[in-house]
């Protein structure tokens, strides 16, 4: 991801629109339940971007055996409850196949729903373990590393690389963010790392002053903080204004555009643990040219693996047909080539392997992946 870009979902909507005005014989459903509205929208945009581009390549190349991929796009606000509501929209469509949600709040309540109807659905953005730990499913998928894959790398960089005398670790008391500072603790306590302090925000407040004077009084030598980016963001920006300097880090929830138009001058110098710069894996020149041809940013932490979960339900359908159980048969058995790299599942539908890479916001609020 080299830059926070946004792309505007009107456009986005637009493209999916030319697919759902085409009258086929015959089609494969797709549904692509993401947030279109709310602060998550960005997120919902990368991985519309990259699962339409790949809908889009697929049917101009002929389509999968003989017919048309459909895509539906269904709003879930990154809301918890309107989690069930949009697994069903996806039921009451008729389609047998989800490019899932992008938040791990929405996801936990929605796998049930797949599960239960037989749906195949990959997630490009839920990365808490409870998403396939809960009920260890057999048809939900993932096509990104979990919590407990990134929080280890996180607090492998911060011990072997930046080297804290201690760390303050903060979350937003949901799912994702405290789910993934849990990881990060845990992980940094086995390394040896002191935890000063681990401590909870709450969601939607406007003046962080309490946890920032606490935070100054501990003089932490990092601050890693887990959730999104609009609690960030005023932290940020309110622990700038208040004389705390200390370094921050956070996760891929934090990368959003809005970052910066929150923070100001006070993103600069984040790290954030993000999937690897997948625009550049060797292989992937065909994919960017789909990019280029259908007016879509390859660039975003969703955007690559949302257009590898529509090559693996692709590749599934033309092996073994429709049949949602035997595509995910095929699924957990396969592997799979993608713009992600190699693919290979467990049998909970997570991946074996998923590279993540730590990232720095510049001073033009571009964020740039760091050397090896």
């Amino acid at each position: 991801m080299k830059s926070f870009i946004r792309v505007k979902p009107l456009a986005l909507a637009l493209g999916a629109l030319a697919f759902a005005g085409s009258v086929y014989a015959d089609t494969i459903k797709i549904g692509i339940p993401q947030p279109m509205t709310g602060p998550a929208t960005q997120y919902g945009d990368q991985i519309q971007a990259g699962a339409l581009t790949a809908i889009e390549a697929f049917n101009a190349a002929g389509g999968v055996n003989g017919k048309k991929l459909e895509p539906l796009l269904i709003d879930d606000g990154c809301e918890p409850k309107q989690a069930v509501p949009a697994a069903n929209r996806v039921v009451n469509s008729g389609a047998k196949f989800a490019v899932a949600h992008a938040c791990s709040g929405t996801t936990v309540p929605a796998v049930n729903v797949y599960e239960n109807e037989g749906i195949v659905a990959i997630t490009p953005g839920a990365t808490s373990p409870l998403v396939t730990d809960t009920i260890k499913p057999h048809f939900f998928f993932r096509t990104i590393g979990r919590d407990d894959q990134q929080g280890p790398f996180a607090a492998d960089y911060i011990a072997k690389e930046l080297k804290p005398k201690n760390v303050a670790i903060l979350h937003d008391k949901q799912t994702y963010g405290s789910g993934l500072a849990s990881q990060v603790r845990d992980s940094l306590g086995k390394l040896g790392v002191e935890v000063a302090m681990y401590e909870g925000i709450n969601v939607g407040d406007s003046d962080y002053s309490a946890v920032i004077t606490k935070l100054k009084s501990l003089d932490p030598g990092l601050i890693y903080f887990g959730g999104y980016h609009a609690e960030l963001g005023l932290l940020l920006r309110q622990a700038r204004e208040q004389g705390l300097k200390t370094q921050f880090m956070g996760p891929e929830g934090v990368a959003n555009a809005d970052l910066v138009a929150i923070a100001g001058p006070a993103a600069e110098g984040l790290l954030v643990t993000l999937p690897a710069d997948f625009t550049k894996l060797e292989g992937n020149e065909k994919i960017l040219e789909d990019f280029k041809t259908y007016k879509r940013s390859p660039d975003g932490a969703f955007t690559m693996p949302a257009y590898a979960a529509v090559q693996i339900l692709v590749e599934s359908i033309k092996a073994v047909g429709e049949d949602p159980a035997k595509v995910a048969d095929h699924m957990h058995k396969a592997t799979f080539n993608t713009a992600i790299g190699k693919v290979e599942y467990d049998e909970k539908g997570d991946l074996k392997e998923f590279e993540f890479a730590v990232y720095k916001v510049d001073d033009k609020g571009n964020i740039v992946q760091l050397e090896k």
